[in-house]
């Protein structure tokens, strides 16, 4: 898994957290996101997906609402949510390493409100898991690994490894709440 604790600690830039992690590596490290969020949903029903956790800390500074902005969120919410970052973290990947500057973001998520069922939440997943791999798989055999962009405004600059690399690290983030939210669903 990767760790990114040293970058936010800020002990080490995310170049040097990266540094060696080839797109093997990141193929390697999509499937055992993939995986790790399965095998936390394995024992769920459709009621764990649509299930409201408690949760005192939601907060969504990107909510369309404002009213939206403190709910907790589901199951599928979360995945929804994770594979959308992870496949436009992936995608611009791909453009960066094909020696393509970045020119805007390239993010689709599935309404949150249409996944209420545990067999669309885990299609999801592997639809992601092979959006995800596509992108790695068009990747010249020379990427464009010196071409860097701000990952966001203000934030760390990325080449292709780091742009890919943290649409995965912010899934790994996301493990805590689901499983959070499996825990709560099955005590149900």
């Amino acid at each position: 898994m990767l760790d990114l604790q040293p970058v936010i600690a800020g002990t080490q830039t995310l170049a040097e957290v990266l540094e060696g992690v080839t797109k093997d590596d990141l193929a390697r490290e999509t499937n055992e996101l993939i995986d790790r969020i399965l095998a936390l949903i394995a024992d769920c029903n459709d009621a764990a997906v649509v299930f409201v956790p408690i949760d005192p800390d939601a907060h969504d500074p990107a909510a369309a609402t404002e009213s939206d902005a403190h709910i907790a969120w589901t199951l599928g919410h979360v995945v929804v949510h994770v594979t959308a970052g992870g496949e436009e973290c992936a995608f611009l990947g791909a453009e960066q390493a094909r020696g393509v500057a970045f020119h805007g973001r390239s993010r689709y998520e599935v309404p949150w409100e249409t996944v209420t069922s545990i067999a669309q939440v885990r299609a999801r997943l592997e639809e992601s898991r092979r959006m995800m791999l596509a992108c790695l798989a068009v990747w010249p055999d020379a990427p464009h690994l010196e071409l860097e962009e701000e990952a966001w405004p203000g934030g760390p600059r990325v080449n292709a490894v780091g742009r890919h690399a943290l649409g995965l690290a912010h899934g790994f983030g996301h493990l805590a709440q689901i499983e959070e939210i499996v825990r709560q669903s099955m005590a149900e």
